[in-house]
């Protein structure tokens, strides 16, 4: 998936690529809203990230622009203005959806996979499935093959995070922003600690394990060829 942030703000641009390119996909960054215009008008995206207050033309009259340039890439409009009626103007000049500074990474996300699976016409899966492990996530209930398996509420949140990334390696912020706030001190041993204890309920009477740990990387859950 190749995604277009239009975003001035260093700071906040480097969080957003550096989170984004952990979760997979490609990043294409602009600091204006001219070179951001240009962007959309000439290349193709599966989403782009824009923010309002940008230098040489502002993130509105951009997707304005964009939109009567019959571009219909999902847009996720990222503003400090938090009022209604600023979301709403966000919402008519064409933005898809309206995330309010700060942010969480994990919502931000949420919310860009959200508008790519609307664009892209893809249902909402309401079981999630890695070889013998499956989660209903309607009920709330995971088995491995046919034995029912007990999580708590926090290790259900890590369990559903792997399986809707399954395959790919998920880093400790990530996880931390998703499952726990993402204030969350990063030096806790908080993630190593669940991860333990999911894999006790998950692999433990299992010769084949899923959940792998990458070593200065992450946590990947896979089954293994």
């Amino acid at each position: 998936m190749r995604i277009l942030l239009v975003e001035d703000d260093l700071g906040i641009a480097s969080f957003v690529i550096k989170g984004l390119k952990e979760a997979g996909y490609v990043v294409v960054h602009v600091a204006d809203g001219s070179a951001g215009l240009d962007k959309l008008l000439r290349d193709a995206f599966d989403a782009a990230i824009i923010d309002i207050m940008l230098p040489l033309l502002d993130g509105l009259s951009m997707i304005q622009r964009a939109r009567q340039n019959r571009v219909t890439t999902p847009v996720l409009i990222l503003s400090a203005k938090a009022s209604v009626d600023d979301r709403i103007l966000g919402l008519q000049k064409g933005g898809d959806d309206y995330l309010v500074k700060p942010f969480a990474f994990s919502e931000l996300l949420a919310r860009l996979q959200a508008l790519i699976r609307r664009a892209h016409r893809i249902a909402e899966p309401t079981t999630l499935t890695v070889g013998p492990l499956r989660v209903d996530l309607i009920r709330r209930k995971v088995k491995r093959s046919d034995q029912a398996i007990e999580l708590q509420p926090r290790e259900f949140a890590l369990l559903e995070y792997l399986m809707r990334h399954a395959g790919s390696v998920v880093s400790k912020t990530m996880i931390m922003e998703h499952v726990w706030d993402y204030n969350f001190d990063p030096q806790t041993n908080v993630v190593e600690v669940r991860i333990c204890r999911l894999r006790d309920k998950i692999d433990r009477d299992h010769a084949d394990k899923l959940i792998h740990t990458v070593r200065g990387v992450g946590y990947v859950l896979e089954e293994k060829a």
